[in-house]
């Protein structure tokens, strides 16, 4: 009985918690974690390359350094390059093969639009759509289905940093629509808060 009864709470607690994850509110402020009602209703570059996204997320975060500061981080990003500054043991258990950087590296420090970053040994490509130096970096997959881009404009002697992501579920499932919405979209703000933090961590320690 004891068992049964633990069974039914770990259930009900289940439940309540993703009740609690689709709930507008709560929904709205891991979407948009960080970010202004400005910054998310604004059109940004990259908008246009998928409209009509099924998931959309714009987070955002002050930066204590200038934009030129924070674009070498940015630019450097990638598997097999300075990684993604966020739980790389989390990146790594789906074989994305990432190592966050911690210095900036000379050897990543060029893209140009149509560059093709690998994402794992699976996974389709990101493609550079986007690159306008210490302003808009934009990638989109290589199958179309996910654009993210990341806008960065001077704020005092700082950043704002917005990053938005842009996903079509184009054939997913009901169960999967399911899952994307109550796990996958409350866990990506998870990564991306590190992602976030960990570039301007980068960034404010870089020299000017």
């Amino acid at each position: 009985m004891k068992i049964v009864s633990m069974r039914r709470t770990i259930w009900l607690g289940g439940g309540l918690l993703l009740a609690a994850a689709a709930a507008p509110p709560l929904r709205r402020w891991y979407l948009t974690w960080g970010a202004t009602d400005d910054e998310v209703g604004r059109a940004l570059p990259g908008d246009d390359l998928l409209p009509d996204a099924d998931m959309l997320s714009t987070r955002a975060i002050t930066i204590g350094a200038p934009p030129e500061r924070v674009w070498p981080w940015l630019v450097q990003m990638g598997s097999g390059r300075g990684g993604a500054y966020t739980y790389d043991w989390i990146e790594n258990l789906f074989g994305l093969g990432m190592h966050s950087a911690d210095r900036i590296l000379p050897e990543f420090q060029k893209l140009d639009v149509g560059d093709v970053l690998p994402m794992g040994t699976g996974g389709p490509g990101m493609r550079v759509e986007v690159c306008d130096p210490g302003r808009t970096l934009v990638f989109r997959s290589e199958d179309g289905q996910w654009v993210w881009a990341f806008s960065l404009a001077a704020h005092g002697e700082g950043t704002r940093l917005i990053s938005r992501n842009r996903i079509a579920e184009t054939g997913a499932s009901l169960g999967r629509r399911l899952a994307d919405r109550l796990i996958m979209e409350p866990g990506s703000l998870v990564m991306e808060r590190k992602m976030l933090r960990g570039i301007r961590s980068r960034a404010e320690s870089t020299p000017a």
